[in-house]
């Protein structure tokens, strides 16, 4: 098998995993009767979390495998995280004239992720520091 299609299989195990992931994450949200879209926000936030912590190893010099980070950064997290959901539910909230629920929701989404993103590489940083794990 090439490598190219090696490459993409893994990817698309990798999204397959995360899209299943996500729907789990949505159905729970849907469970426990919250209205808002939580499953697509903590998908997100969540996602970036990872994609911060695979950065956080990369940076420290740490080998991952050009194969783990595309099933676990472009699959996993590219399957498990979800820009399109997170747009349609933000205009469903503007169509319903819910302009402060879209506004809050599209901003905390950014500036969440965002956290989380850095969270994963200091994160990573202070379990370094301490001597924890794989990164003793």
């Amino acid at each position: 098998m090439s490598d190219g299609l090696s490459f993409s299989l893994m990817v698309g195990a990798g999204g397959f995993a995360g899209s299943v992931a996500r729907y789990g994450l949505s159905l729970t949200a849907q469970r426990l009767s919250i209205q808002w879209p939580a499953g697509t926000l903590a998908a997100n936030i969540l996602g970036c979390l990872i994609i911060g912590v695979i950065t956080g190893i990369s940076a420290r010099g740490e080998t991952l495998s050009p194969e783990a980070r595309l099933v676990l950064a472009t699959g996993f997290c590219g399957g498990f995280t979800t820009m399109s959901s997170m747009v349609y539910e933000t205009a469903a909230m503007i169509r319903a004239s819910e302009y402060l629920h879209a506004v809050a929701y599209a901003a905390g989404t950014f500036f969440l992720s965002l956290a989380a993103f850095g969270a994963g590489i200091v994160g990573l940083r202070i379990i370094a520091r301490i001597g924890g794990g794989l990164w003793s």
